[in-house]
């Protein structure tokens, strides 16, 4: 999958997952829905230990890592499969104002690209950077969490429903975390 940065199985990395020209897919709860459903059975079934998480408008970060025996490219591979078939599909099936709009921009996006069928949701290629000191983690995990802040959604990031930062607030959260610190 394109990975700026190559991605070692025993590391923990910072990851952004985009969604092709950042077209705000994620306004709507279905298409959040889908990504959590999607992280809770990776975490399952992929071997996927995640650390921390937010949904965005048109992107995703996660600080995750793998357990023994899975790879974190596989799970991104997997992830990124079904999440856009998934999507895709509620985009059709569900009632969507932007409907064609967003379909005629996936269908383009996907159009030369051999790997592809139908239609590509995400960007190509994963953002990732290893985590690899405690200061650098701290800064990946503040910059993560503060996000809905910096976009106005809210005004403490623990009010912020699609992501992981009430669970490092002592809450407990939407998806199961495993905690850095």
């Amino acid at each position: 999958m394109g990975l700026k940065n190559p991605i070692h199985s025993d590391g923990t990395y910072y990851l952004t997952l985009t969604v092709v020209d950042w077209v705000d897919v994620f306004t709507r709860p279905a298409y959040r829905h889908i990504i959590i459903e999607s992280l809770a059975y990776c975490q399952r079934e992929k071997g996927l230990i995640l650390h921390a998480w937010v949904i965005m408008s048109n992107h995703i970060h996660l600080i995750a890592s793998a357990r023994p025996g899975h790879t974190l490219s596989d799970f991104l591979r997997d992830f990124k499969k079904h999440t856009n078939k998934e999507i895709i599909a509620a985009i059709k099936e569900m009632p969507e104002s932007r409907r064609n709009w967003m379909l005629n921009r996936f269908e383009y996006a996907g159009r030369n690209d051999p790997k592809i069928q139908d239609y590509r949701f995400w960007q190509e290629g994963n953002e990732a950077k290893e985590l690899s000191t405690h200061d650098f983690a701290r800064q990946k995990l503040d910059y993560l969490h503060e996000n809905p802040v910096r976009a106005e959604w809210v005004d403490k990031s623990t009010d912020y429903r699609y992501s992981s930062a009430v669970d490092y607030a002592g809450g407990v959260g939407i998806l199961k975390i495993d905690l850095l610190y």
